[in-house]
């Protein structure tokens, strides 16, 4: 009985020590983490951008109205119109000072026209060797300059610059305009005034300016004996009268001519103003070859217009 008793007490005490062995100390068992609130983001608030007004552009200042009246356009005598479209190059007005001086202070003409000769040669005849010798084969811009409309064929050349004629500063050279006009740029009563043959005639001209040219032609020639006659009409203005008619040149120095053949030295001719005049020169050639030929044409002073027409030349061989 006793002996039950004492195993009894040991079981117990045995289930004790078991369970007492088996607990897990409190220190060694996981820790809870608690669960941290949910705390929502910063809300950031970004700084406004400055709006920055566009710049301001001043409007642009546009020229005041000219209250004062436009310049008025004198024309020059006797204008003649371009007889194509071709773009035009306006001229500069003349800055020059009229001449004051009066034609006695002016050189006395000395010169005087040649007189026609009875000739021992035989007449002139044959064909007429000079290139477009009427002007009716079309032109050409030298240089591209507008102002001067050349015939196909001919050579053009000017002076520019001091003139050994008058050593006054407003009568110094300047380069000429030429024109190949046809009728329809012509008024109807000047149709047989300046067109001699064909259709068309060459105008070289210049207002309040002094001019010299040259239109040459180079011409292969056998050796023989050949005569060139040209016709020319100096247009040569002092002014016009209250009716509008033309003052012709009283100074007969105001314009003269002088054939070209070669390196020849021939004399300046004294046209007459206002007309048609038809000249000539015959010469030899003593061995074949290129004859650079044609005429001079000059008006040595700065007169109201200097105008010269020319049309209908020939060069033959007797």
């Amino acid at each position: 009985m006793r002996t039950s008793a004492i195993n009894f007490a040991l079981l117990v005490y045995g289930c004790l020590w078991l369970a007492t062995a088996c607990r897990t100390p409190a220190d060694l068992l996981p820790t809870r983490v608690a669960t941290a609130p949910t705390v929502p983001p910063p809300t950031t608030t970004a700084s406004p951008t400055p709006t920055v007004p566009p710049t301001w552009t001043a409007a642009p200042t546009l020229p005041a109205t000219a209250t004062s009246p436009p310049p008025t356009w004198t024309p020059r005598p006797s204008p003649t119109p371009w007889p194509t479209a071709t773009a035009t190059v306006p001229s500069a007005t003349s800055t020059r000072p009229p001449a004051t001086e009066t034609a006695t202070s002016r050189p006395t003409a000395t010169a005087t026209r040649p007189t026609a000769t009875p000739s021992p040669l035989p007449p002139a005849g044959g064909p007429n060797l000079l290139p477009n010798p009427s002007f009716e084969e079309g032109w050409y811009h030298p240089g591209g300059i507008p102002e001067l409309q050349i015939p196909n064929g001919w050579l053009f050349e000017w002076d520019e610059g001091q003139n050994p004629l008058d050593p006054d500063p407003w009568n110094v050279f300047v380069r000429p305009e030429c024109r190949l006009l046809s009728p329809d740029f012509l008024p109807s009563d000047e149709h047989a005034l300046f067109i001699w043959d064909g259709e068309y005639t060459v105008k070289c001209f210049k207002g309040l300016g002094a001019i010299s040219f040259r239109l040459l032609a180079d011409v292969y020639l056998e050796a023989g004996t050949y005569t060139l006659e040209i016709n020319v009409f100096p247009d040569l203005v002092d002014g016009y009268t209250a009716g509008g008619e033309k003052i012709w040149a009283p100074d007969p120095l105001s314009g003269d001519v002088r054939f070209i053949v070669g390196q020849s030295d021939n004399p300046w001719i004294l046209p007459g103003f206002g007309r048609k005049n038809t000249l000539t020169h015959t010469f030899i050639v003593t061995q074949a070859g290129v004859v650079r030929l044609g005429a001079a044409i000059r008006g040595r002073w700065a007169i109201q217009n200097n105008g010269w027409f020319v049309d209908d030349w020939s060069l033959q061989r007797h």
